[in-house]
């Protein structure tokens, strides 16, 4: 039986591409569909403005005439000039449990990225290190959370099988509301009795601004981190844009020193519980279920995903403020608890983080999911 790939450049129908994700999670329990429109524009070079800098391909495996698999290529110029590489990406990576469909999706996005130049290969990143980040290791039983990555137990197997060695694993951590760890609490205290300090959630009539503030701290805190590249003033207007969308404002809260935004944290709704449940449902009937339980009912989910939590450099290794990122972990906590949130997930962060994940570990959270990012020499 043989295997054949069929290439899509962006802009083209990606119809098949979508549907091989549905045929691959079909038997997955735990698979959270998601919103085909929010797919369809990350895919679309008029939609995302991470086509601004890059390039990209998107590639479908058929057996036998039958979808099989997909995966995608991606250059992220700025990337590789921040981090003075040749390196492109692969992302989507997601197959049958056949490590002959994996290894000939794997060859044919690294033989596009090899003829643009590049002379390493890396991910998953779908499409770059802003969006899904890692192929899941660990954790299958669970549902991913909103604007996490999920993939098939096989496939780790099959991206080792077609030559991928790790490159570095990312940590999803899982935070059950209840008792305040001591230690925490004393560091929330401590802020708390310093006046020039100030937790200020983001203003609902300002909601836009204010989070191109957070995506500034944003680009100042991750500097230098690894995969880290600035968001670029199109994308930071996208991401306000699409936040604003979903965002709790009680949620998201800006620390303030001295009257400066030094700190934040941005906690989001798992709109994926709703599409767990919806899973089976037309897509438009999910997104309306989404709509309907967020903005009507008033019925957010019971979970969330702390997605971000920065301070800005100039003010990390200021010893009075070293216990500012366990302050604003309990302070979430709260609002979360306060709100009927019954647990959250931390993610992501890298497994080599000693201090994040030392924080992290402080407020009782564990490590629930695994994500692995591999690489390959072109």
């Amino acid at each position: 039986m043989s295997i054949t790939i069929t290439r899509i450049d962006p802009g083209q129908n990606i119809a098949d591409f979508l549907k091989a994700g549905e045929v691959v999670f079909a038997s997955d329990p735990a698979w959270a569909p998601p919103l085909k429109i929010e797919i369809e524009d990350r895919l679309n070079p008029k939609k995302n403005p991470f086509f601004e800098r890059a390039q990209a391909a998107y590639f479908i495996a058929r057996r036998d005439g039958q979808i099989v698999g997909r995966c995608t290529a991606s250059i992220d110029s700025e990337h590789n000039r921040v981090w003075n590489e040749k390196t492109g990406f692969f992302g989507f990576f997601d197959t049958l449990d056949d490590d002959a469909v994996g290894k000939a999706l794997l060859d044919e996005a690294a033989a596009w990225l090899k003829a643009r130049g590049m002379t390493r290969m890396m991910g998953p990143f779908s499409l770059y290190a802003n969006e899904d980040v890692g192929l899941l290791v660990e954790g299958f039983d669970t549902p991913p959370m909103i604007a996490m990555a999920h993939s098939r137990s096989w496939q780790d197997r099959i991206a080792t099988a077609a030559g991928l060695v790790k490159e570095k694993d990312l940590l999803a951590w899982r935070y059950d509301v209840g008792a305040i760890p001591p230690r925490a609490l004393r560091a929330y205290e401590a802020i708390n009795q310093m006046p020039e300090v100030k937790l200020r959630s983001v203003n609902p009539k300002n909601m836009r601004e204010d989070l191109k503030l957070i995506m500034d701290i944003y680009n100042d805190a991750w500097d230098g981190k690894w995969a880290m590249v600035p968001a670029m003033p199109a994308e930071v207007k996208k991401t306000a844009d699409d936040l604003s969308l979903i965002l709790d404002p009680e949620l998201a809260f800006i620390a303030e020193v001295d009257g400066k935004a030094q700190a934040m944290c941005v906690c989001l709704p798992n709109l994926n519980e709703i599409l767990h449940e919806k899973r089976n449902s037309h897509w438009l009937s999910a997104l309306v279920s989404v709509g309907w339980r967020m903005k009507v009912a008033n019925k957010p989910p019971r979970s969330a995903r702390l997605m971000l939590l920065g301070i800005r450099k100039e003010l990390r290794n200021v010893r009075k403020y070293m216990m500012l990122s366990a302050a604003m972990y309990v302070e979430v906590a709260k609002r979360g608890a306060a709100k009927g949130y019954q647990w959250g997930e931390l993610s992501w962060t890298r497994e080599d983080d000693s201090p994040i994940n030392a924080a992290i570990t402080l407020m009782g959270a564990k490590v629930y999911k695994r994500y692995r990012v591999y690489t390959r020499a072109l």
